[in-house]
């Protein structure tokens, strides 16, 4: 029988004040040679540039984080002066809109280099002599951890404009594991029952992953592993992007007022589909998860196979809850930090890995590839749970709350660890396809509408 329902302990709580201070300077400093892999990659010119409407330009994303990291780690938890609180107002990033930060004043290439080195020595500094408790900000060097977080998630997005911009590759990773796991069920039955969703010890963790609470599920059945590209193009082979009755009233609105008939990026010659990626063209492979499709997207493929996306509760019973014990892993795979061998993540390679690469980090109800790979779109709206407190600014969660954005869980090939865990939620409007989404579904086990 399962003990009470549980979740991990913090993991930092034998590391002591100068472990947590270590742990954080190396994850700073990840975060740190990440931005500089990708800034650094493209000349001044394609710095400058905006590449796509949907982005900002790579030199505002990097002073952007500059300016984050000063207002929060430089002047709120070690009350120093300001480096630069002129450019306070151009690079927050709710006064202007993406689309219009190309004819702001923004810093220079040369400038925002010189800007985020001194505030990242400055932010250092504070890290060595500011104590690691008695306040919210400080404690398990959370500032330090929502920083990190903050520049990985910008890293990310800008490793999605480095797809959106034309011309040579400029970017080298190593190819991903093939598969290595034997024949696997095309879906895992997850028993009816309660489990204990989100956390309240996790020290890194953000306003809405908060607090633990008991979610009471039906019983249903996930895919064991993502949908891959093979059983995408069968959708669309199918001419299912021309049929109305597959698509919901505003996906269906979508895709015919953008011409939408396939991911984004795919292209077909002849009998076979292609794709751009990274500045490189290529068949697109059939066993890698699909990925740069809308929520529209995924949810008209799973009614197309009569099932439906998982809700965002039942992504996460699938890949925290241990049925023997009744406790709410941190990852799929256990209490440890992501390694190469559990996932798909931080850049390590550019592109998913194919289903079956990573069979040391299924759950404990046997789903693959929960983490890593690719973003995974669930049917649920971003709201709060019960007991939500926003912490340590509205704008970070709070004023996205609603029915417009719809919730993506897991992490791509592009997330770094410190930005993904399994209570990590992820939001995006329905219509994106730029950034790194795929998906899985699901279906009821009792009769019902799937879709």
């Amino acid at each position: 029988m399962a003990e009470p329902m549980t979740e991990a302990l913090n993991p930092f709580r034998e590391l002591g004040e100068e472990g947590m201070r270590t742990h954080a300077a190396a994850a700073l400093t990840r975060s740190r040679s990440r931005t500089e892999a990708l800034t650094d990659a493209v000349d001044d010119a394609e710095l400058m540039r905006q590449h796509s409407k949907l982005m900002s330009p790579l030199v505002w994303d990097l002073a952007h984080i500059g300016s984050q990291e000063e207002l929060w780690l430089v002047r709120d938890v070690g009350g120093r002066e300001p480096v630069r609180p002129d450019i306070d107002d151009l690079y927050d990033a709710f006064t202007h809109a993406r689309a219009d930060r190309p004819s702001l004043p923004l810093l220079t290439p040369a400038e925002a280099r010189v800007y985020v080195s001194e505030v990242r020595r400055k932010a250092f500094d504070v890290l060595d002599r500011v104590p690691l408790r008695g306040s919210r900000l400080a404690e398990s060097g959370f500032a330090f951890g929502m920083i990190t977080q903050h520049e990985q998630q910008h890293d990310e997005t800008m490793l999605a404009t480095h797809q959106l911009r034309r011309g040579d590759a400029v970017l080298n990773a190593a190819e991903p594991p093939p598969r290595r796991a034997g024949p696997l069920p095309h879906e895992v039955v997850v028993p009816a029952g309660p489990f204990l969703m989100g956390t309240s010890t996790e020290p890194w963790a953000l306003d809405n992953e908060r607090p633990a609470h008991r979610v009471h599920l039906d019983a249903y059945a996930i895919d064991t592993l993502p949908v891959t590209n093979g059983e995408y193009a069968r959708f669309v082979e199918a001419g299912a992007y021309h049929q109305r009755r597959w698509w919901s009233e505003a996906g269906w609105e979508h895709v015919l007022a953008h011409g939408i008939t396939a991911p984004r990026f795919w292209r077909r010659e002849g009998n076979e589909w292609w794709r751009r990626r990274f500045g490189v063209d290529e068949p697109v492979p059939d066993d890698e998860p699909v990925l740069h499709v809308s929520f529209h997207e995924a949810q008209a493929y799973a009614c197309w196979v009569g099932r439906r996306l998982p809700t965002e509760a039942e992504w996460e019973k699938a890949a925290r809850f241990d049925p023997v014990t009744g406790h709410s892993r941190r990852y799929p795979w256990g209490e440890e930090d992501p390694s190469a061998q559990h996932a798909n993540l931080g850049q390590r390679h550019l592109r998913p890995a194919v289903v079956g690469a990573y069979p040391e980090g299924a759950s404990a109800l046997g789903v693959h590839q929960l983490v890593g790979d690719v973003w995974e779109w669930t049917a649920s709206d971003f709201r709060p749970y019960a007991g939500f407190s926003a912490f340590p600014y509205h704008e970070y969660s709070e004023v996205f709350f609603g029915g417009d954005y719809r919730m993506l869980r897991g992490g791509s090939f592009g997330t770094d660890p410190s930005a993904v865990r399994g209570t990590f939620r992820n939001w995006d409007l329905p219509v994106r396809r730029q950034i790194f989404a795929g998906f899985r579904c699901a279906r009821d086990v009792l009769p019902g509408k799937e879709c």
